[in-house]
């Protein structure tokens, strides 16, 4: 049953990616903690639904010339140096606090999307 539930979540997963750019970890990491994984292996996991969702989504982008490669490489040669300690700092994080802390930053992230588009919708 684990597996169909994670295959039905992929396909979510890839949608909401492909459409929003935000890579899928929102989703994957707090379906693999339902599913009783540890944090550390939920977010190792993510990384590789993300890598096959986003290799498939840029080149569904890149055909509709959505993607500004030079930005893009300029922000991942840092994100490819921040990934290397990211993992370093979780590996010291007890689970308990990295789920509060992924929650808290979920919702403040929801909390300025939805105050950005209420701003540009009053305008």
């Amino acid at each position: 049953m684990e597996w169909i539930i994670c295959a039905l979540m992929g396909v979510l997963v890839g949608v909401l990616s492909s459409l929003s750019g935000l890579g899928g970890g929102f989703l994957v990491v707090p379906l693999l903690i339902y599913l009783g994984h540890k944090a550390h292996l939920a977010v190792g996991t993510s990384f590789m639904v993300i890598l096959m969702i986003a290799a498939s989504s840029l080149v569904a982008h890149g055909r509709l010339g959505n993607v500004d490669f030079k930005m893009g490489l300029m922000l991942a040669l840092g994100g490819v140096a921040g990934a290397q300690v990211g993992p370093l700092i979780l590996k010291q994080i007890p689970d308990a606090y990295f789920k509060m802390g992924f929650a808290a930053v979920l919702i403040g992230i929801g909390v300025w999307m939805m105050v950005t588009a209420l701003r540009s919708t009053a305008a």
